[in-house]
């Protein structure tokens, strides 16, 4: 977009006229956000591999094989989330009222699939290389070259999960997560080759590789079981405490009472539902403006990439006693002030005194 201004400035020699254009670049939405920083993690995988690819034939060693075989995966995967990044992008149609956020979940499931796969196919080479008994050279030049793709992991796996976790994509976050677990498994093979070197044990090139490969398939069941959570909407604890927590900390006066909070994730849509008891006098418009402050709140605590769909209920006679509003249609004094928590915010009834009786 191109902004075009004009002003006058006097030079000493008359009022001449300037004119300044000012280019206002778009922000990228969570959505564009997500797919550009997966693309540089796809394009980043394919070169770490080669690196690796180049210190297993320098040094022959089992555990930078397994090191590599991993970074197969990181490839794999990351073209995987990278294509279903853009899916998800795309906007609500018929077909797709919620929109196509869900596809990271598929995208999620399938990456934690390679990472077990990944993890017996380095059990399977370890075992081969024992009957092969092939020797390890050269692991000082091997060391060296593994050890940049460690850091320049780390710090991109550390992007990726900072950013899916602003923008709730669960493919980057398990873009980084997968990064990580790539770093910590070769800072232990690291660890090990330089044990092999002081010692010259080199049958330790073996153990390594076994013991790297039985962390990445328990890494790879974490991102299933997480991935497969979301396919079922299980609810995110975490998150619905958060919002419990800015609920019961921006409380207005009105709103009496909340319940049946939903939160479901679609990709970096947040999906929000709940029912919210006004006083029950209220007309439309001012229900209205209660649950406008209500998104308000949301979206600045959690970003805009949030849907909101909030019932409104009028207050009952039994409310008055969990009610402290100066109210002159008070029926009951005012007794307790209920905080909203996590087992009662879910409930689908609104909340009451266990002493209350049905009104």
């Amino acid at each position: 977009m191109r902004v075009v201004g004009t002003g006058y400035k006097n030079s000493g020699l008359g009022i001449s006229k300037q004119t300044t254009i000012f280019i206002k670049i778009p922000e990228l939405n969570a959505a564009q956000q997500n797919f550009r920083v997966q693309l540089w993690i796809s394009m980043l995988s394919v070169v770490l591999f080669l690196a690796k690819i180049v210190a297993y034939y320098v040094t022959h060693s089992l555990a930078i094989l397994s090191d590599a075989l991993e970074s197969i995966v990181n490839v794999i995967a990351g073209f995987i989330g990278l294509y279903s990044l853009y899916i998800a992008a795309k906007p609500k149609d018929l077909e797709h009222p919620y929109g196509h956020g869900k596809a990271e979940f598929v995208s999620a499931a399938v990456e934690g699939g390679l990472i077990v796969a990944a993890g017996f196919m380095i059990i399977y080479e370890t075992v081969a290389n024992i009957l092969r008994n092939e020797p390890v050279h050269q692991l000082d030049t091997g060391l060296w070259l593994v050890g940049a793709t460690a850091v320049i992991n780390f710090v991109a796996g550390s992007v990726c999960l900072n950013i899916g976790k602003k923008n709730n994509s669960l493919a980057l976050q398990a873009s980084g997560k997968h990064l990580q677990i790539d770093t910590y498994s070769t800072l232990g093979i690291i660890a090990g080759l330089i044990i092999i070197l002081v010692t010259q044990l080199y049958w330790l090139d073996k153990l390594i590789a076994f013991a790297m490969s039985i962390l990445i398939i328990y890494n790879g069941y974490k991102i299933i079981r997480s991935s497969l959570a979301g396919i079922m909407d299980e609810a995110d604890t975490e998150l619905l405490g958060r919002f419990i927590q800015v609920l019961n900390q921006y409380r207005k006066e009105n709103w009496i009472d909340l319940h049946n909070l939903r939160v479901i994730k679609y990709g970096s849509l947040l999906h929000v539902d709940c029912h919210l008891t006004v006083p029950w006098y209220l007309n439309i418009h001012e229900a209205h403006k209660e649950i406008d402050d209500l998104s308000a709140l949301i979206k600045q605590e959690f970003g805009d990439a949030i849907e909101l769909f909030v019932h409104t209920d009028g207050c009952l006679p039994f409310s008055c006693r969990i009610c402290n509003k100066d109210c002159k249609e008070r029926q009951y004094p005012f007794e307790q002030k209920m905080e909203w928590t996590l087992e009662n915010i879910i409930s689908d009834k609104k909340h009451q005194l266990q002493n209350n009786l049905p009104a």
